[in-house]
């Protein structure tokens, strides 16, 4: 995210959720900031350069402040997960800060191999959480996520070699992250055999544009591999600080996404010269993500994801589904998930109304419900109204229906229309009523 002047409180918290504690605490006037209805409406419109001014600050000073911290929390997210040091705080900042450095450069045009001397000479033992940190730091101080998402090959170049010693991340069957490299282990097999049919294809192998078609709808399936990944895993990372490496590698996804669909549409179109032209790089960019996602996703993760996030995570993958493989999630996952889940309490706000998924404070519940853009009425089992919704209607209600048997709430003619439908329901013999109404 680029911060500016322009940049709006709503969107810089929503892509920075763990900046909103320091933001309370900076000018008395941002504890409205914790007000539910104010944070999704005052500061959807609220702009940062309005923000300095309710904190009597100088824009350029706040901008620096906000940046300053957004890059502090993704430098300290790994200490604050409570992951094992290697380095001291004050050398781990260091090489920071030389990191960021020398991927300017690249940014700025510099060589690779000159830049990869650079970062030879200053460590050889880099880990992936530090790669993380240093993306995230870039995009926190202004660079564009599609610049960072551009030269994202190029870290992974100039790192490779200090990456290529760390060993592979190995966790239990049925750990979610073993399912990904179940999955990361027959993508690249799919895609290894595309390689093998556009050699074919290059030598003029008649059936090489069929086989490709097949083999393209195989490697469609990373999509479903790639949604867990952004539905289920980026969610629990931004909650303990790594937020830019997430937005980063999800560009990437939705790019390979497109190039997935153009190819698969040339193969279907028999367009061997458009295949010959872009399906190699395709190929080259899912397996350069499969490496990524080994050397500095996962083992990320498992640095700062707790163990009852993980079992939480093993129980909503198997709603999003798996790629070429059996997942390692069932009924036993998502028992212990539900033994696992959290209290409102400890969601982090007092207060809440747990949900089946999830938990919402009654002025949040009551702006959502108010919103919907159509009526609700709720009748409980005693056939009495609990509950009807605000806004536009298309029946008029006052609160005097609130406990009324619903039978009283429609005129004499339409209460056998009423009595039919409640008893379908009742004998589950029905799940909805349509009727018309004629209206005036």
């Amino acid at each position: 995210m680029n911060i500016t002047a322009e940049t709006k409180i709503h969107d810089l918290l929503e892509t920075y959720p763990a900046l909103k504690p320091w933001l309370v605490a900076y000018a008395p006037d941002f504890k409205k900031l914790e007000n539910p209805v104010l944070y999704n409406t005052v500061a959807r419109v609220a702009t940062l350069e309005s923000a300095a001014a309710m904190a009597n600050k100088p824009v350029d000073e706040f901008l620096d402040a906000v940046r300053t911290e957004v890059a502090r929390a993704a430098i300290t997210a790994e200490e604050t997960a409570g992951a094992a040091l290697t380095l001291d705080a004050d050398e781990r900042a260091r090489r920071a800060v030389e990191l960021k450095r020398i991927i300017g450069k690249l940014h700025d045009g510099a060589p690779v191999e000159q830049v990869k001397a650079e970062f030879d000479a200053l460590t050889a033992d880099i880990d992936a959480a530090e790669i993380a940190q240093m993306e995230q730091s870039l995009i926190a101080e202004g660079m564009p996520v599609e610049d960072v998402m551009r030269l994202c090959d190029v870290h992974v170049t100039v790192f490779k070699d200090a990456l290529e010693e760390k060993p592979d991340a190995v966790v239990a069957s049925d750990h979610p992250v073993d399912a990904y490299q179940r999955e990361n282990a027959a993508c690249t097999a799919v895609v290894a055999d595309l390689r093998e049919q556009l050699g074919g294809l290059a030598l003029g192998d008649p059936a090489a544009v069929e086989a490709i078609a097949r083999g393209l709808e195989s490697l469609a399936q990373v999509d479903v591999h790639y949604t867990r990944k952004e539905h289920q895993l980026f969610p629990v990372l931004e909650t303990h600080g790594v937020e830019g490496p997430t937005k980063v590698m999800w560009g990437l996804d939705d790019d390979i996404r497109g190039r997935i669909k153009t190819a698969r549409a040339q193969a279907a179109a028999g367009d061997a010269k458009g295949l010959l032209g872009g399906l190699g790089e395709l190929l080259t960019m899912v397996d350069d993500m499969v490496y990524k996602e080994e050397k500095i996703l996962f083992p990320t993760a498992l640095q700062v994801v707790t163990d009852d996030e993980w079992t939480r995570m093993a129980a909503g993958d198997p709603e999003i589904g798996y790629a070429w493989v059996e997942g390692p999630a069932g009924d036993a996952a998502r028992a212990a998930a539900a033994a696992a889940a959290p209290a409102p309490g400890d969601l982090g706000i007092s207060g809440l109304l747990p949900l089946v998924t999830g938990a919402l404070s009654l002025d949040q519940l009551n702006v959502m419900l108010t919103a919907l853009p159509f009526d609700i009425s709720f009748v409980d089992e005693n056939d009495r109204v609990r509950f009807y919704s605000e806004g536009e209607r298309i029946f008029p209600r006052s609160p005097s229906a609130i406990g009324r048997e619903v039978r009283n709430c429609h005129p004499p003619k339409s209460v056998d229309k009423v009595e039919e439908i409640l008893a379908a329901f009742k004998a589950g013999e029905k799940d909805e009523a349509e009727f018309w109404i004629e209206m005036g």
